[in-house]
């Protein structure tokens, strides 16, 4: 297994990057199982869109054998958020978050040679296909159906602000660095709210690997390391983070933290 300093994640794709950083986290994560896995389909993909010529027509093939044939899907019932997260997980259960889903079809759209990328919208993974003919078709990676700018509208206007106007910048294509960083992110919180402290921990760790003195990657694990009743270590982290960031708001309450973290540690001596 190569180390992060020997990964050049630019010239990975968003899938190679993920399952990289998720082997890293889990070791029982099978990259050899998963890619075998990925390979049979992509084969059945390959024939079954074999007599597509055009683009447009290619997507909605594509669409149609991933969401219908190999019904990949939204989770349904109770779950833990990292269950599907998990993309190991995901490619045996069929049921992800429009993240690893979106990470998982882009994998093929790819392959097959089909102009699908990555947009993470304010609410959401969202995907976007751009033709020659300057049309712009956006889908739901949760489900495959087609987006138009009213719905995007209703998701700004139901899940940030009734008053939130939908810029084009929301559009905008993201790079696969920003990608992998989004899933990690939501990895990382599923598990502390889950109490899997110490695999959240191995999480924030990778993501400082890939983005080293980033002050809320380092925020982050001292909320962590708190939880972990390590104080030294989060005292500073959280001093790093206020000394780094000291106009954030956030500061005001990780320094309310630090006292009483301080506190804590008199009372235990």
């Amino acid at each position: 297994m190569k180390y992060f300093s020997d990964i050049n994640f630019s010239k990975l794709t968003i899938l190679e990057s993920v399952f990289f950083c998720l082997k890293k986290i889990k070791d029982d994560f099978s990259i050899k199982t998963v890619f075998s896995n990925l390979k049979v389909k992509l084969r059945e993909a390959k024939s079954y869109l074999s007599h597509e010529k055009n683009s447009h027509n290619k997507l909605k093939k594509l669409l149609e054998l991933f969401y219908f044939n190999w019904n990949f899907r939204e989770i349904e019932g109770k779950y833990n958020l990292s269950d599907v997260l998990w993309l190991d997980k995901v490619l045996i259960t069929y049921q992800g978050t429009a993240i690893s889903l979106g990470i998982i079809l882009l994998h093929f759209a790819n392959k097959l040679k089909i102009p699908l990328n990555p947009v993470i919208f304010p609410t959401q993974l969202i995907l976007r296909a751009d033709y020659s003919n300057k049309k712009t078709v956006l889908i739901n990676p949760f489900n495959g159906d087609f987006l138009n700018h009213n719905i995007l509208e209703l998701w700004l206007k139901g899940n940030i602000s009734f008053s939130a106007v939908l810029y084009e910048k929301y559009l905008k294509v993201s790079q696969p660095k920003d990608i992998l960083k989004k899933l990690l992110n939501t990895l990382k919180s599923a598990l502390m709210e889950e109490n899997q402290i110490l695999l959240a921990l191995k999480v924030s760790n990778v993501l400082l690997k890939i983005y080293p003195n980033d002050p809320y990657e380092i925020r982050d694990r001292g909320l962590i390391y708190s939880q972990l009743e390590c104080y030294s270590l989060a005292i500073q982290d959280f001093s790093y983070f206020i000394n780094k960031c000291p106009d954030d708001p956030i500061s005001e309450i990780i320094n309310l933290k630090i006292k009483s973290i301080k506190k804590k540690i008199h009372i235990i001596h």
